[in-house]
């Protein structure tokens, strides 16, 4: 008789807890093209905000310079680690493609951002549909060129989707409505993602064409490259420089007016959107990612899906040296 009461004492205190097993804690990773890129840096604070809202374990990683085959094997490292989700801003899409469909291969969810053209992810998402923020950016360099005069387009890498993607629709943008602006030459000004090439390629362009007078760059780095070589070469108010980049990279250059206005969106808020995206589908909650849903982050509160796997949101901004205070990143 004691054995049995014992019994029903141990019964009686575990049923509490049947059918409230502990809550997964989801592990996403987020691979960035550079770790110590200011871009970047700013993208892990949406990560690590995700991370705190959610309470997942969501991290960033990233190669320590702009690799395509450094940033493939750290996607391999992490998926060796057995990880639920990984979101990835490709530096070469083509390049990630086997690695990424290894990853979903394992039933990995995979997410990526500035990849148009991936095949193997789940979903793509973007701040805003590329051809509309390619044009913008052409209109804010008409606007500073006065409608007229020579320009260069440059891109980090002609292999990057997105940077070509704007280039494209910026070049469309001119030739349809500026018919006095002439870009030269035809091709595109590969960078590299980096600084130094940037302002190097300036100068080159300059010595090539010196009445040149606008310089439209798609990488963070490609309009303070620009900017730097057009403080060195003393023509501030001849030659301009716009496109994408931040403050904490530009914003010498905006004060001088080197460089005249950075478009882009707020990386932090592209990588909480990521993320975000990525729990919705590991919670079994695909079904709810569609047109009008907002995952949470500014600029991405009323999203569009076309194709059921390509996803714009609505936030680019424009910084200016009139309202760079606002944009501490």
């Amino acid at each position: 008789m004691k054995r049995m009461i014992a019994l029903l004492l141990i019964l009686c205190m575990a049923l509490p807890f049947v059918g409230h097993a502990e809550k997964k804690t989801f592990k996403i990773a987020t691979v960035v093209k550079e770790s110590s890129d200011p871009w970047f840096i700013r993208m892990e604070e949406g990560v690590k905000r995700f991370a705190q809202d959610k309470g997942v374990n969501a991290f960033q990683k990233g190669p320590s310079k702009t690799d395509a085959a450094q940033q493939v094997q750290v996607i391999e490292e992490l998926i060796a680690q057995g990880i639920d989700a990984i979101c990835v801003v490709p530096i070469d899409p083509g390049a990630c493609e086997t690695a990424l469909k290894k990853a979903m291969d394992k039933g990995i969810v995979v997410i990526t951002h500035e990849a148009t053209t991936i095949q193997n992810a789940d979903y793509n998402i973007e701040a805003f549909d590329n051809v509309g923020y390619g044009a913008y950016m052409l209109d804010e360099l008409a606007k500073v060129m006065n409608e007229e005069g020579e320009y260069v387009c440059m891109v980090s890498f002609l292999t990057n989707a997105a940077h070509n993607e704007w280039t494209d629709a910026a070049i469309a943008r001119q030739r349809e409505k500026y018919p006095n602006m002439v870009l030269i030459p035809e091709e595109k000004i590969e960078t590299e993602d980096n600084m130094e090439v940037a302002y190097e390629r300036t100068k080159e362009i300059m010595k090539a064409y010196p009445n040149i007078k606008g310089f439209l760059g798609t990488a963070s780095n490609d309009p303070p490259g620009a900017g730097k070589a057009i403080e060195e070469l003393g023509k501030l108010g001849q030659a301009f420089a716009v496109g994408t980049s931040v403050t904490s990279v530009a914003g010498p250059y905006l004060e001088s007016g080197a460089v005249s206005a950075a478009t882009c969106w707020d990386p932090a808020e592209a990588g909480y959107a990521m993320n975000a995206l990525a729990l919705m589908i590991l919670e079994g909650r695909r079904d709810e990612i569609k047109d009008g849903l907002d995952l949470g982050a500014p600029g991405f509160e009323n999203i569009t899906v076309v194709d059921d796997k390509y996803i714009n949101g609505q936030g680019w901004i424009v910084i200016t040296k009139e309202n760079m205070s606002e944009y501490d990143f």
